[in-house]
This record gives C-alpha cells, sequence and structure tokens, in this order.
C-alpha cells in the first residue's frame, strides 16, 4: 500500500537536527575553500557560532582577531593573547576568566574554549568559543568544529597549490615553444616583404596574434575555437615556410568550438606533428585535425602522415623523460588528467614510418572548468 506523501513525513527531530547542521556547514564550505582571510571569517563565524550555541565565537589568524560574533564585546581585547596561547599550546585548550582582562566579576564569559586551526602541521588561526561554563561535550564539539574548519582550509590550500603547479607547468611549456619556429617564421615573413608586401603583412598579424595568444596571462583554460585559431595561424606560418610539402586538413564540428579546454593543450601537439613526423620527410605531408562530437564527450584528432615514432619513445616522452625532444607531451596529458581526470588523457598510437596520431577526449562539461 503506497501511502501519500505528508508535511509531516520530515523525519525525527534527530533528523531536523543533523539536517541544520549539515546545511549550516554547507553555508562555510564556499568561504573557507578561499582560505583564512577577513572575508572568509566574517562569512562562517556567524554559523560557526549557531553551530555550538555559545554566547561569542571568535576566528583568529596566529596573532589577530579576524571577525567575532555575539555578544560580550569587551572580551574582543582579550582575543589576541587567546589566539597566540591557542597557537603554542597547539591543542584545545580551555582558559579562565582569571586570565581575561575583564575585571566585572559578574561577567556572563567565564571561560573561553580555544581550539587551533591547523593545515598539516601548521597552526594558521584558531577558533575561540567564549561560554558561561565549558562542558566536556562543548570542548569535544569546539575541538570537532575546528578540526572540520582545518579540512576546509587545507582543502582550499591544496586547490591554491594545485592552481600554482599549473600555472607553472604551462610557463614551462611556453619556454619550450621552439626558438627556431619563430626564427624561421620571421625570415619567412621576411622573404615575402618584396615580393608580395601584402602577404608579408598577413603573416606578421598571425605571428603577432599567435605569440600574444601562446603568451597570454588570462587564466589557465580557453575554448576550443580560441585553441584551434591559434593553431591555424601557427599552421600558416609554417605554411609559408613549407609551401606545398605542408597540407593541412582541418573537419571541426561546430557543436565542439564552445568546449573549454586547458590552454595551450593541443597547439603542442600540432607542434610535435610537423617538427618530428613531416619536418624529416622530404616529401613532406598533412596534418589532420579533427574534432567530433561524442555525446557527452568531444573527440579531438591530430594526425600526420610523416616518419612516425618508437613507441617505446612515446612511453618515456609521456612519463616525462627530459631526454625525449618532444615538446610538452607530458604536460600536456599531465594537466588534461589533472583537470578531468585519469579517462582524459592523451592517447598516441605511432610507429616508424607509419605516421603518428594523437587522440585528446575532453568532456563537453566540467564543474569549475571556466575559460
Amino acid at each position: 500500500m503506497i501511502r501519500p506523501w505528508r508535511r509531516s513525513h520530515l523525519g525525527t527531530e534527530a533528523d531536523r537536527v543533523t539536517f541544520r547542521t549539515l546545511h549550516t556547514a554547507s553555508l562555510m564550505t564556499g568561504a573557507l575553500r578561499n582560505g583564512l582571510s577577513l572575508a572568509s571569517a566574517e562569512q562562517s563565524v556567524r554559523h560557526l557560532r549557531s553551530l555550538v550555541a555559545a554566547p561569542a565565537v571568535a576566528l583568529t589568524d596566529p596573532e589577530s582577531l579576524l571577525a567575532w560574533d555575539g555578544g560580550e564585546a569587551q572580551h574582543q581585547r582579550d582575543v589576541p593573547d587567546l589566539a597566540k596561547r591557542g597557537v603554542a599550546e597547539g591543542t584545545t585548550t580551555v582558559v579562565d576568566h582569571d586570565d581575561f582582562s575583564c575585571s566585572d566579576p559578574r561577567c556572563g564569559i567565564r571561560q573561553a574554549v580555544v581550539s587551533p586551526l591547523t593545515i598539516e602541521d601548521r597552526v594558521v588561526g584558531t577558533l575561540l568559543v567564549l561560554t558561561p561554563g565549558a562542558s566536556a561535550v562543548l570542548v569535544r564539539a569546539t575541538t570537532e568544529l575546528a578540526r572540520w574548519v582545518s579540512g576546509q582550509l587545507e582543502l582550499s590550500e591544496l586547490e591554491s597549490s594545485r592552481s600554482r603547479l599549473m600555472e607553472a607547468e604551462v610557463r614551462a611549456l611556453r619556454a619550450q615553444i621552439s626558438p627556431h619556429f619563430i626564427y624561421n617564421s620571421l625570415t619567412a615573413i621576411a622573404s615575402f616583404v618584396r615580393t608580395d608586401p601584402t602577404r608579408a603583412r598577413e603573416l606578421l598579424l598571425d605571428f603577432a596574434d599567435f605569440t600574444r595568444y601562446s603568451f597570454r596571462r588570462l587564466g589557465d583554460y580557453t575554448t576550443l575555437e580560441e585553441e584551434l585559431r591559434s593553431i591555424q595561424r601557427y599552421l600558416v606560418l609554417e605554411q609559408a615556410r613549407f609551401g606545398d610539402r605542408l597540407g593541412v586538413t582541418l573537419r571541426i564540428a561546430p557543436e565542439v568550438l564552445p568546449v573549454t579546454i586547458p590552454v595551450l593543450s593541443l597547439q603542442p601537439l600540432v607542434e610535435n606533428a610537423v617538427r618530428h613526423g613531416l619536418s624529416a620527410k622530404s616529401e613532406g605531408g598533412t596534418v589532420t585535425i579533427v574534432a567530433r562530437d561524442l555525446d557527452r564527450d568531444a573527440l579531438i584528432t591530430i594526425e600526420d602522415d610523416g616518419v612516425g615514432e618508437s613507441p617505446e619513445r612515446i612511453r618515456r616522452a609521456l612519463a616525462g623523460d627530459t631526454s625525449m625532444d618532444s615538446v610538452g607531451l607530458a604536460n600536456v596529458d599531465e594537466r588534461l588528467r589533472s583537470t578531468f581526470g585519469d579517462d582524459y588523457g592523451l592517447v598516441v598510437d605511432t610507429a616508424p614510418g607509419a605516421g603518428t596520431k594523437v587522440t585528446v577526449r575532453v568532456p563537453k562539461y566540467a564543474a569549475g572548468v571556466r575559460p
């Protein structure tokens, strides 16, 4: 028998308390994931006080007050000393009113529970709960709440470290952009200055746009459309140098153009195709770039009919062997996996004399990934 749902079916009081606690914690998560600061502390302290139901709660850095919520504001002047004590102890401590600067025997605050906020082994601040009396339950609750806050701050630190690592990897990739390409492009442009000034101007604009994109500082991500536009400029410049020896085929599904990808995740693959696949082949060859819509994913392939490579050398390059002269192969693979997960790394098919095909699969949407 199926009974209709009624509003009274909201669970027990314990269920409702659990929901309110989890909901309150979720309200703080976004702020704390930005690290411990004046702004994040001010956004969180009110919710922290609601969880411990104390007269006043404070968040501090190792030496000073960041945010306060509640009454008994005269005790804000005690916060720096309490924070320093919490940092020095490195564990939850209870401080009696006798150690406060307040001399009022009728003051409603008789104790403070001070619990450190830590990231790994570093104390980065404290959670202070001011109360008429610190019961064992309140001390335990404050300790657990401080651990939860510390966990959120640690996730913030990890995210920040990941962002710095990604930025360093992109800088390293930019540094690997072939200086020979830059020299050869400028030489090719110079060769047209007298014979075909209009083409020289067009190539110079392509070169400027290519370098501007490659060395820009506009974030970690771009759209597939922007990356392909830069690749087309790169190939135009290479065609000016190679002439009829370099053919280019593009087949791009319009549906995948807005897909977000890590910046410079396809361009190095195309440069490898030209440098290693085709430049060593006397008659040249063709680079084929195909981008297809696969329901929730976009599938991009970069293929050349050049000299190919030993699969073992490719494995070493993907493993990060710096002796391999391959522009950013491991770098691109690592950034794709870090951004989208291990299912989205590079797949390379090659053999000596058989050309090379690199397959990149990326999700059409990934949470937190925006250009």
